[in-house]
């Protein structure tokens, strides 16, 4: 989660159980250590690349395993974000000065944090290049490299972020300008996107939406809004249960709902948002806005694209249910980066975290993996400022929820869950 796109792994953590499951160390004060450096050795016993949440969760884990000083993260941003935040930062209901924490007090103490960009993987050496020709060697790698942000896929953008009336929740640069546009706005257009990519948190596109239509009724302007969801996915999200409850609330605050309609264009000194037609291609439509909330095309980091450890597109190509590399046995992806088929999301990384770390334990005793990963994943959707339809599903899309109730209803106490335990136990849990 450290720059943007860079490194980042995350955008919805699920229920707090799920975090607090055996395995997970005490609560203790941050380890504040050293400044980082480029690699202070030249070989690590376990090597790991991306200081995100699957980096630094795995780093954790591994320090226990190994010992501080045979672990390295490679990490070149001095800040980490929690980016679940993020939806309430663009919301208006968190400052953005709380997501953040300084990397070197996330990485484990005693752990050496190297503060460079990886540049080249070669698994049949056992090593990275980082920038200035740096190489470093290592007997196991766990590549944590999240996922790249694509705004200049979108004509217009990202220089159309000068312009008011349109932000984005996904970048640290634009989060607040989305609070911006929804306070500044007065009457017309109210445009949601959601790109023809994979995404990181599926559900966040949607949840600045209601979020959006929640402050406007608080304000007196929402019978001034033309609220439209413009996704290009032919459904509002992949898990029949919850699909159904969000349509219920799509239809009932009013909300138009544009499938198969893909962002392509920004004309931001118009303020004009173009959509293709992904059921007949090259057919545009116009729309003028008042307010745009863009969520940008995703992909994979450039340095995994082409790479020997990845598939065809550029993720990382690993067992679904060990997490280990399908080609290298001592190459391991967890997080966004890989090519994992369940969503993208913080709680997913919590749930693998505890898979990988069985599966790297057998492995270093030369036994095969034997815990399986399920697909989990959870989703918090927000759908108003005290409301959360708490989503956590696995691999075939089939609920698979934590708590003895019906999670496809609203709850204020999934939204305190939401804003308050769950960064509590991101920051003295997870990240431990």
């Amino acid at each position: 989660m450290a720059a943007i796109g860079a490194a980042s792994s995350c955008s919805c953590l699920g229920a707090g159980v799920r975090l607090l499951k055996p395995g997970m160390q005490k609560m203790s004060s941050f380890g504040l250590h050293t400044a980082a450096r480029c690699a202070a050795k030249d070989y690590y016993e376990v090597l790991v690349l991306g200081g995100g949440t699957g980096g630094i969760t795995m780093s954790a884990r591994m320090k226990r395993k190994v010992g501080a000083g045979n672990v390295a993260v490679v990490e070149p941003s001095k800040t980490h974000y929690y980016q679940p935040l993020w939806t309430l930062v663009g919301g208006g209901a968190k400052q953005l000065a709380a997501s953040a924490r300084p990397t070197q007090s996330v990485v484990p103490e005693g752990v050496e944090w190297i503060k460079s960009r990886v540049m080249a993987l070669d698994p049949d050496k056992n090593c990275v290049w980082l920038e200035n020709d740096i190489k470093v060697s290592y007997k196991y790698l766990i590549i944590a490299l999240g996922i790249s942000l694509h705004y200049e896929k979108i004509k217009g953008l990202p220089e159309g972020f000068h312009h008011p009336k349109i932000g984005s929740n996904y970048s640290v640069h634009t989060v607040e300008k989305t609070w911006k546009a929804i306070q500044d706005f007065k009457e017309g257009n109210a445009i949601f996107t959601f790109p023809n990519t994979p995404v990181k948190c599926a559900g966040a596109p949607q949840k600045i939406m209601y979020l959006s239509e929640a402050y406007w009724r608080k304000t007196g302007k929402r019978s001034k809004a033309n609220i439209m969801f413009n996704t290009s996915l032919g459904v509002i999200f992949g898990v029949k249960k919850y699909a159904d409850a969000l349509l219920e609330i799509i239809k009932e605050r009013n909300i138009a709902v544009n499938y198969k309609c893909n962002l392509v264009e920004v004309r931001a000194d118009k303020q004009e948002a173009v959509f293709e037609n992904l059921d007949k291609p090259g057919v545009t439509e116009v729309h003028q806005y008042e307010m745009l909330h863009v969520t940008p095309p995703m992909g994979p980091p450039d340095v995994l694209i082409n790479s020997p450890v990845s598939d065809g597109i550029g993720w990382v190509d690993v067992d679904k249910e060990t997490l280990q590399h399908k080609k290298y046995p001592n190459v391991f992806g967890i997080g966004d980066c890989t090519n994992l088929p369940t969503s993208k999301t913080a709680a997913a990384v919590a749930a693998q975290s505890g898979v990988l770390d069985k599966t790297i334990s057998l492995v270093m005793k030369n036994q095969l993996p034997t815990k399986k990963y399920d697909g989990y994943t959870s989703c918090p959707l927000v759908t108003g400022y005290n409301k959360v339809i708490l989503a956590e599903f696995d691999y075939d899309a089939q609920p698979l929820e934590t708590f003895p109730i019906d999670q496809s209803k609203e709850r204020a106490t999934m939204y305190h869950m939401k804003a308050d335990v769950m960064p509590f136990l991101y920051w003295n849990g997870l990240l431990k």
